[in-house]
């Protein structure tokens, strides 16, 4: 499979140590319990990025270098998957870059996550997905895509935000009570919108980001294992990110669970195209 470095028809390929942003495909499939295709992810992600503009229409992320890491193979067993993301976020961390985690299933974010909290940084989650992720266990693997979140919660202590969630059961909401989560759901966000401030008081000033396409409506985002209707739209999302990140510093993200579709361009580039407005985000954060 074919890994063309981010936007290489734009920038050229930059050294690690004085790249920005360091991109790591995880093209992991392990999980998944109704469409396939999650390794076909990151690749897809990287050739539609060839077709973006440099300026996001705000600055040009490019302009700080990227750097493309080799894909992690994901043939070996989870836990070897997880150590070498991690190792590939310290390195870009040594770097005083940021790291980009494009999946593969949404398990991968555990390990970028997990490496930052290891790190030192205590920064609070924003969690785009049309499920909330938080099961204890599911078909019997406490690391199923399903249970991310909840390990994540777990395993870190870290502040959780989620957006655009609508499928999910009692024991995720129980759950989710119990740790004090807070959620803007995709009917809640429908009939209300967003408030001012949607985030609590004592939400952290660093922040990571965790996208799962799937919270975008099935119909702007078929191309994912799990389509759903009532999710969000492309400039509601950008605006949500948009007022959640001002004043914070964006430390990091993932974009997860492509599933590409033969021909399909326009689910590819969208993908890629939120991957380059998060790169811009990050950016200006750190201006």
């Amino acid at each position: 499979m074919h890994y063309p470095p981010f936007l290489a028809s734009e920038y050229p390929a930059t050294a690690p140590e004085k790249a920005g942003f360091h991109i790591i495909p995880v093209p992991l499939e392990r999980t998944v319990s109704y469409g396939a295709g999650t390794c076909n992810g990151p690749a897809a992600i990287l050739e539609a990025s060839q077709q973006l503009e440099a300026w996001d229409g705000i600055s040009a992320p490019g302009e700080l270098g990227f750097y493309t890491h080799e894909p992690i193979n994901c043939d070996q067993p989870l836990e070897q998957v997880f150590a070498d993301t991690m190792q590939a976020v310290h390195k870009a961390l040594s770097c005083k870059a940021i790291p980009v985690t494009l999946g593969g299933e949404h398990t991968v974010s555990y390990a970028p996550i997990k490496a930052l909290y290891d790190a030192g940084h205590r920064f609070g989650i924003l969690h785009f997905d049309a499920h909330a992720d938080l099961r204890a266990i599911y078909e019997e693997d406490r690391f199923s895509h399903a249970c991310v979140l909840r390990r994540v919660v777990e395993d870190t202590g870290l502040a959780l935000v989620q957006f655009g969630t609508r499928d999910y059961c009692r024991e995720e909401a129980a759950f989710r009570a119990e740790a004090g989560i807070t959620a803007y759901d995709g009917p809640v966000l429908a009939a209300s919108w967003l408030p001012d401030t949607p985030l609590p008081a004592d939400f952290p000033h660093e922040v990571y980001v965790t996208f799962d396409v799937d919270g975008f409506d099935c119909s702007l985002m078929p191309a994912t294992g799990t389509p759903s209707p009532g999710g969000l739209f492309w400039h509601q999302a950008m605006h949500i990110l948009g007022t959640c990140l001002a004043g914070r510093t964006l430390i990091g993200f993932d974009v997860v669970e492509l599933a590409p579709i033969a021909d399909l361009h326009h689910a590819d580039f969208t993908t890629a195209r939120l991957v380059h407005m998060l790169m811009g985000m990050a950016q200006r954060s750190r201006a």
